[in-house]
């Protein structure tokens, strides 16, 4: 492969173009984003940057002159619009076509949006997705405002934490029995629920928006199917994301919930890859689409290898993480499947972790403000290694040795 073309501008993106200038110094790399601004980190966005602790530069996942000593051409604020696959060639919305050896798709996901007829696209109603959606609601965010947030997942939750911490009143829809349901134990959900309402934030569970109130051509309230109507000056919608495949789709790629992959992140077409939040790959026996920094970082680099001619097969070990308040939440394993969850308080004051086991098995982990027992699990779920339930039940069982055993297993006996 001597040209390589990159659709996307986060994590995947630049995780790939790199990698793959490491494996091949003399490739034409190019690199294409609707967005017109550099790069950037999406996570930050609803936690630090929102906060106001990380500065907008610090945002950017490589300076431009990264890009430029790395020989990697940037078309930004350029739209990819269709896909040739007979003439390898990617059209632009700026009217350039690139021709391309390899094209990986890096299209990452867009934030879910209530429809217009429930006033979805009233100018006051806004997503948490991109720089834009973050640099509004930190000019909206004033001390006295309402705020209403509409889904109880990660995204939402910490929108509402850094509302709380400005000072808005802020209220919290789910419509699922309880937040977090697709995401985390009710354990977690628990833990969550009590550290926001410690910060004077209403959780409506079992709650389900019916549509926003207008006036004057904004939201001024939300009617809940109850009959209830809360008033608001802004409201936010985390109703999670959905993968961008329009232009997958279009080109007859096959499609499911993701643009579908294969171990080495091949699509249908085999000259053209997809790795990142629009990626549907084989993982623990089930297609699976992983939305994390992990996945999108180190699936890119797994077809970048493949894109150079070193056959990779993306076996993920996923992490992910989380900011409310003081509280860091980390995560890693996967809990697809858990059938039962061990509570094991940490050495810190306040700290705990949740443990998800699955037939007996280990196979995920929430750490609230507990980064030591959240490191060692990571360390055991990575190994596979054995850890029974029984044995975390057991306040006298030290996970430090056995986290310890796998960097110096016992001498074999003579």
């Amino acid at each position: 492969m001597t040209r390589t073309v990159i659709v996307g501008g986060s994590h995947a993106a630049i995780a790939a173009a790199a990698a793959l200038r490491r494996h091949a110094p003399e490739m034409e790399i190019a690199i294409v984003s609707d967005e017109a601004t550099l790069p950037y980190q999406r996570p930050p966005l609803s936690k630090e940057y929102m906060s106001g602790t990380m500065a907008l530069e610090r945002l950017w996942l490589r300076p431009r002159e990264w890009y430029e000593e790395r020989r990697i051409r940037l078309h930004l604020g350029a739209a990819a619009t269709a896909i040739d696959r007979a003439g390898k060639r990617l059209a632009l919305g700026n009217g350039d076509v690139l021709g391309y050896d390899a094209l990986l798709l890096a299209t990452g996901a867009r934030a879910r949006r209530l429809p217009a007829a429930m006033g979805g696209e009233l100018p006051n109603v806004r997503v948490m997705r991109t720089l834009a959606d973050a640099q509004w609601l930190m000019r909206e965010m004033t001390a006295g405002r309402r705020l209403v947030v509409i889904g109880g997942g990660y995204v939402g939750l910490e929108a509402a934490a850094e509302a709380a911490k400005k000072g808005l009143d802020v209220t919290v829809v789910e419509a699922a029995e309880r937040i977090l349901k697709r995401v985390a134990c009710a354990e977690t959900a628990d833990a969550l629920r009590t550290l926001h309402a410690a910060h004077g934030v209403r959780i409506l569970e079992n709650t389900r928006p019916q549509r926003f109130v207008e006036r004057q051509g904004h939201a001024c309230a939300v009617r809940l199917d109850d009959g209830r109507e809360l008033p608001l000056d802004l409201a936010v919608v985390g109703i999670g994301i959905e993968p961008d495949v329009a232009l997958a789709e279009a080109a007859g790629l096959e499609v499911a919930d993701g643009i579908v992959v294969d171990a080495h992140c091949r699509t249908s077409d085999p000259a053209i890859f997809a790795a990142g939040d629009c990626a549907l790959f084989p993982f623990q026996g089930a297609p699976t689409r992983l939305e994390s920094v992990q996945n999108a970082q180190d699936q890119a680099a797994a077809a970048a290898a493949n894109i150079a001619g070193t056959p990779t097969a993306y076996t993920p070990h996923p992490w992910f993480w989380s900011d409310q308040y003081d509280v860091k939440l980390q995560i890693a394993g996967y809990h697809r499947g858990y059938d039962s969850v061990v509570t094991r308080a940490g050495k810190r004051e306040g700290s705990v972790s949740f443990f998800y086991f699955r037939q007996g098995r280990l196979i995920a982990v929430d750490s609230l403000n507990d980064g030591a027992t959240y490191a060692m699990a990571r360390k055991l779920l990575e190994a596979q290694a054995t850890v029974t339930r029984a044995e975390l039940d057991d306040p006298a069982f030290d996970l430090r040795e056995r986290a310890k055993a796998l960097s110096h297993p016992r001498p074999a006996a003579e």
